[in-house]
């Protein structure tokens, strides 16, 4: 009879493992993108892209306050943005509504252009990154 308990704790421990363990869950959330800079201040518009898992479609943008944004439609797993504002180190510039944030380490931003306020063109990839957060 003392065999009963100890299989039942078991049993338990096994489905609340499984449960916890699975990967195929999805969580819809955000993802923050923020930006390295070597000119802080001194950039005023920025060109980039995110590219997520295969199959993944982003369902939302938002751009970071005093930010003006473009963006491509949000139909496969790579989006174009554009962002006109003041650009400053380590901020956030655009926060994505992802179909699962638990894939947020399969997403990933490249960087095509950086403006100055005269319009002309920094030298990439000059210092230059974009980090994806949850």
């Amino acid at each position: 009879m003392k065999r009963l308990p100890g299989a039942a704790l078991l049993v338990v421990a096994a489905v609340i493992g499984l449960h916890c363990g699975d990967s195929t869950s999805s969580r819809p959330g955000d993802l923050k993108i923020r930006l390295t800079t070597p000119n802080s201040g001194a950039d005023s518009a920025i060109i980039f892209t995110i590219t997520g898992p295969s199959g993944s479609v982003l369902t939302s943008a938002t751009a970071a306050a005093g930010f003006q944004l473009f963006q491509q439609p949000m139909t496969g797993n790579t989006t174009r943005f554009a962002l006109i504002g003041e650009l400053t180190q380590g901020a956030v510039i655009l926060t994505i509504g992802v179909p699962n944030v638990l894939e947020f380490a399969q997403y990933s931003g490249a960087i095509e252009g950086v403006a100055q306020p005269n319009y002309q063109l920094r030298p990439l990839p000059g210092g230059y990154a974009l980090s994806i957060t949850r």
